[in-house]
């Protein structure tokens, strides 16, 4: 039996990276929608955080649903 030590190490590397990177952006999208302005404006909705704070987190948990999306593509094609 030969292992392949170069796939072995590139699959590694890829998912570490992807790993940490997915875990980073899901964390943003936390902060997001939980942190609270320094001080209140008129640009502040009813949760106390303002829209475009709001939207950027929704991005950041999109993007994750589409790497949960393809991931599981990838798994079932």
């Amino acid at each position: 039996m030969h292992i392949d030590w170069a796939a072995l190490g590139q699959v590694f590397g890829v998912s570490l990276v992807v790993t940490v990177g997915l875990v980073g952006v899901f964390t943003l999208g936390i902060l997001g929608t939980s942190r609270k302005p320094a001080t209140t404006s008129a640009t502040t909705d009813a949760g106390g955080t303002t829209a475009l704070t709001r939207t950027g987190a929704y991005a950041c948990f999109a993007l994750c649903a589409a790497a949960v999306g393809y991931g599981i593509f990838l798994i079932v094609a």
